[in-house]
This record gives C-alpha cells, sequence and structure tokens, in this order.
C-alpha cells in the first residue's frame, strides 16, 4: 500500500467516526415520562405527561450520545380530570400556579449527555432539568436499552428504546404548595422509543 493511500485512509478516519453518530427523533406516541410522589404518606400517587418530543444521538463505536426532550406540561395526567362538585380536579390543580403553572412555563425540557456506558448502551444520562424557568442538575440512570429494526415496518425503520429513572426535589424548582402532606422527593420513569432519521 502505497504511503499516498495510506494518507488518505488516516485523513478519513475523523470523518469515518463522525458519521458513526446517528440521530433519532422521539416517537411522541410511544415515548411518556412518569413521575412519583408520596401521597399524605398511604400511597405513591403516579401521573404522567402525555407530549413530549425531541432528538437523541448516539455513537456507539465512540461511546458518546446526547438527549434533548421538551415535555408539555399542560399535558399532565394523575388520572383524576373530572371536578364532580368540587372546584377543580386534581389535574386542574396541578396546572396551576401551585404546582407546574402551566400557563407561564408551558414546557418543562431536560438536555443531557450519556457519560456511562454498558458494553454499546448508555447506562447513565448527566444533564439539566429546567422546570418552572429553574434549571438544576439532574442524572438519569438507562435501566434497559435496545436498538433494532422496527418489527412493524419489516425492518424498513430502525429505532432505539428504553426506560431511565431518576430522582429530583420539586421544592429545587421552586414547587412548594403541600410540601410534608405531598412528599418534596419526585422519582421520575421515563420511557422512550425514537426512530432513526433517514
Amino acid at each position: 500500500m502505497s504511503r499516498f493511500t495510506i494518507g488518505l485512509i488516516v485523513a478519513a478516519l475523523p470523518l469515518a467516526t463522525h458519521a458513526a453518530a446517528e440521530s433519532f427523533t422521539i416517537d411522541g406516541n410511544h415515548s411518556h415520562p412518569h413521575f412519583q410522589v408520596s401521597h399524605l404518606g398511604f400511597m405513591n400517587l403516579i401521573g404522567r405527561f402525555d407530549k413530549m418530543s425531541g432528538k437523541v444521538v448516539l455513537d456507539a463505536a465512540a461511546k458518546t450520545g446526547s438527549v434533548d426532550v421538551t415535555i408539555e406540561t399542560a399535558t399532565i395526567s394523575t388520572g383524576d380530570s373530572e371536578k364532580g362538585s368540587r372546584a377543580r380536579s386534581r389535574d386542574e390543580h396541578l396546572r396551576t400556579p401551585d404546582f407546574f403553572n402551566v400557563a407561564e412555563f408551558p414546557r418543562a425540557t431536560f438536555k443531557g449527555t450519556a457519560t456511562k456506558w454498558t458494553g454499546e448502551w448508555p447506562s447513565a444520562i448527566e444533564g439539566q432539568l429546567t422546570l418552572l424557568g429553574v434549571t438544576k442538575p439532574l442524572t438519569l440512570t438507562v435501566e434497559n436499552w435496545k436498538c433494532g429494526p422496527d418489527p412493524r415496518s419489516q425492518g424498513k425503520r430502525y429505532m432505539c428504546g428504553g426506560n431511565a429513572t431518576g430522582v429530583i426535589k420539586r421544592t429545587d424548582f421552586g414547587m412548594k404548595f403541600g410540601v410534608g402532606p405531598i412528599g418534596d422527593e419526585v422519582k421520575l420513569m421515563i420511557g422512550l422509543e425514537a426512530f432513526r432519521d433517514q
């Protein structure tokens, strides 16, 4: 092999590494952030947000990756949306300034980087969560991750997906209403699927 050919190969290596990074668009129909918080000390209340969008970028060879997601806070649901004889339902209350203040802060965001890997897949994502206009660090533990052809498309689409968990204190973001009867510590549980961009 000539020195010229070797030189071309070496020059192309950074480009090849860069090209290995793949971008994925989150599937909003199958991706939902859930949360869990103590209610009166008797049980853990579980809710979710129905609309989440964003991007995931992965380079398994280089062990790098990132995630950028947006959550529509008004889509919060805890299974209590009908007020009946009450002044308001729980979901309506959660949308007020006492909690998520969705009129002023209609979106929450998380931007993170995959900092730990197990084999070919990320196992920890460290980033910044912005909620109620306040940004704080958040580490998500990836509990499972899988990539492969989408069986619903006879392999025409390629997808990745998994689950991640993390913990925040809502008072860190200024959400102080009802602390005590309602827990301060909130467990986050995120299920995500994303299709590779063509």
